[in-house]
């Protein structure tokens, strides 16, 4: 076959990021969620963090490490960028709830013997956050390969990793001064690889990979605090755990440890509504969003209804990335890397999806998008094309108009809002 598709992430074990053909969900940090949701009209942020990638083994990175820009209220613009820590691909960022802390992985392969990272790092509440810089506090093993999602529990005691290339998530505490803890509970995915075929993908798609092997892909925890969720995009699952707050110990049900998906849609993202009832997941070889019902006192999911997240006709390949959802709970966003695109859609009074909108990002590979946190402005990491671009969200409508603005920064992996 002539002129072949470029390889996708997924066909090594960790090499998603490796080849740059590549990490939110609201649900990321749940205490931030209910606060945005509670409080849409809230004054928005002032300061934005950028996690990007500079080292990123067989294909480097155009990054140097965590960034920190000073974000307009009023037009969305980011300026002022000032390097603020060097580390390793941290190509997922969260900040603790307390704001004193910052927390990002190290997707990488050569810590202790073959795992990726996670590092802690300390801001000064004190110093001007124009001016201000991380300090590291530690670093600890991920343990599995090539760390792709980092979420707290609601109080900031604990950190969950999803290890894309190990297969495994790994449950972190973290101490009062900030400082990570080694993993106190591990779980690794057996067995059960999809179809390397997605079943739902649209016609000629291409989008093959990742079902090698068990890969571990986000993991956070219910807006209730009971329960964790984790996707595994090579067994095209979602596990449920039940979480317990004092130990940080995870606990499959024994009624409904997973819910799964078609054979090779492959789960990435996914992100609960504001009233903790839905669920929305983005398969990433499908490209289809799929509206779950959740069972809060039991943590089952029961699938309503699959769309997709591309526009009606669109034949090809294509690899989903992202899912959002407004702080108000009416509109959800899905991003698309090759067609380069944001879909939006409007939330029924049942939960179910109506497809909006289909917005270019105006940049390569939106690996993730973030809304800022008084629901004004969509923000897009374009990671092949070394920008962020800043869309406008329409209070009443929900669709999304481009600012105008392009920021410069080498390969973007995600961005968080202080």
């Amino acid at each position: 076959m002539t002129n072949p598709p470029p390889p996708h992430p997924c066909s090594q074990p960790w090499s998603r990021r490796h080849f740059l053909l590549s990490a939110t969900a609201l649900a990321a940090l749940p205490a931030a969620s209910r606060l945005a949701a509670a409080a849409p009209h809230s004054t928005p942020a002032s300061f934005a963090f950028v996690g990007t990638y500079n080292d990123a083994p067989g294909a480097g990175g155009n990054g140097e490490g965590i960034y920190l820009f000073r974000v307009n209220p009023i037009t969305g613009q980011l300026t002022q960028r000032t390097l603020v820590a060097a580390t390793p691909n941290p190509s997922w960022i969260v900040l603790h709830p307390s704001r004193r802390f910052l927390y990002a992985v190290n997707e990488v392969a050569n810590f202790q013997g073959g795992k990726g990272s996670v590092s802690a790092f300390a801001l000064d509440p004190t110093s001007d956050p124009a001016t201000a810089r991380l300090t590291p506090l530690n670093t600890v093993s991920s343990q599995g390969a090539g760390p792709a999602f980092l979420s707290l529990d609601a109080a900031g005691r604990f950190a969950f990793v999803a290890n894309y290339g190990g297969g495994s998530i790994a449950v972190l505490p973290i101490l009062p001064d900030g400082r990570l803890v080694p993993a106190v509970d591990v779980h690794r995915d057996l067995g059960s690889i999809g179809s390397t075929r997605a079943t739902s993908a649209p016609p000629g798609s291409f989008a093959i990979s990742g079902h090698d092997a068990p890969h571990a892909h986000m993991i956070a925890p219910d807006p209730q605090g009971h329960f964790v969720l984790a996707t595994d995009l090579g067994q095209d699952r979602i596990y449920t755990y039940r979480f317990d707050d004092a130990t940080g110990r995870l606990t499959p049900p024994a009624a409904a440890p997973f819910v799964s998906l078609p054979a090779g849609d492959g789960p990435r993202h996914f992100a609960f509504h504001p009233n903790g009832r839905w669920l929305y997941s983005i398969q990433e070889e499908a490209s289809t969003v799929v509206f779950f019902l959740y069972d809060s006192a039991t943590g089952a999911l029961a699938e309503q209804q699959t769309v997709s997240a591309l526009p009606a006709g669109f034949a090809g390949t294509s690899f989903a990335s992202e899912i959002l959802i407004s702080p108000d709970g009416r509109f959800l966003y899905a991003a698309n890397r090759l067609h380069n695109s944001i879909a939006v859609f409007a939330i029924a009074a049942t939960g179910r999806l109506t497809h909006l909108q289909q917005v270019p990002t105006l940049g390569d590979y939106p690996s993730q998008c973030r809304i800022a946190p008084d629901g004004r402005f969509l923000y897009a990491c374009n990671r092949r094309s070394d920008s962020i671009t800043t869309f406008r969200i329409h209070r009443t409508t929900g669709r999304l108009s481009f600012t105008g603005q392009y920021t410069a920064v080498g390969s973007p992996g995600s961005i968080t809002f202080l």
